[in-house]
This record gives structure tokens, sequence and C-alpha cells, in this order.
């Protein structure tokens, strides 16, 4: 789509590569070097297909790249979580192992980007559409866990963060 990534880096979002967290978050782009934060979904596309509404099913073990970026820029990290999220829409069965799970894992893999298909309500009636139902969400902040600056930070390091 033309224009895509313009529209998307106006709005001040980054690809979530390790050389675009390090560059936003070391302040190298502007005079000033504190005040820079970076907000990352962890689970990502892999959690999108599991996103179905009454569940929270985290991808969250496996992922330890942004412990090993907030080490190495030393930046502290703040959990946030958003109960009721995954009610906002409906999402079309997809149990692992299906052919429609194998055909978004596939289109994930090549695309970067999972494609859910998803259902909402409609603008004037509530059976059908892509707008998101009225549902409440309620978002917990938690106390920033403080993080010392590791230039080369070991395996033991990263799991103990993470933990």
């Amino acid at each position: 789509m033309p224009f895509r990534r313009e529209i998307i880096l106006l709005f001040g979002c980054i690809d979530c590569s390790k050389e675009s967290i390090r560059y936003t978050l070391s302040g190298e782009h502007r005079q000033k070097k504190k005040g820079n934060a970076i907000v990352l979904v962890v689970g990502g596309a892999a959690e999108a297909l599991d996103a179905h509404p009454g569940t929270h099913e985290l991808t969250l073990k496996s992922r330890k790249g942004f412990v090993r970026e907030a080490l190495i820029t030393g930046s502290d990290l703040v959990p946030v979580y958003s109960f009721g999220e995954n009610d906002v829409f409906g999402q079309v069965s997809n149990p692992a192992g299906s052919t429609l799970r194998k055909w978004q894992e596939y289109a994930r893999n090549m695309m970067g980007m999972s494609l859910p298909l998803v259902k909402g309500r409609g603008f004037l009636q509530y059976t059908v559409g892509w707008l998101p139902f009225r549902r409440p969400i309620n978002t917990v902040i938690g106390a920033p866990i403080r993080v010392k600056r590791v230039e080369n930070p070991s395996k033991e390091q990263i799991d103990k963060l993470h933990a």
C-alpha cells in the first residue's frame, strides 16, 4: 500500500529491530539523552492468533530480546497489561493444527504479521461489522523494574531479569 510506511512513521511508530530500539533508547537522534521510551507488544503476531474473547494466552516465556535490549541500553522495564482487550473483537476459531491456523502461521512467517479473522459490530447495528464491541478494558501498570546497563549481557543475566 503506497505511503503506508510514511503514515506509520508519522505517528511515531518504529520497527521492533534491535537497531531501532537501541537508536531510540540511546538518544542518539536527539540532543538530550534521557526521556525516550518505547512500547513493545512482546507477544506480537503470534499472540494475536490466540486472542479470543474470554481468554488470556500470553506468548512471553520464550521472548527475551526485549530484556537483552533493556540491559544493553540500561532502560527500565515497566510491565503493563490490559484486561479485556481480547473481548473487543471476536475471532474465528483457529485451534492449533487446523487448516486456518496453518494458513495464518504460513502468512505470519512470510509477511512478519498475523492475519486473525476478526468480527466486530456495525456502525448502526450490532450484529456484524468492523468496529470494536463496547467492552471495558482495564489497564494495569506495574512498578518500574530498574535495569543497570550491561554492555554485553550474559544468558544468565538475561534469564534472571526475565524471570
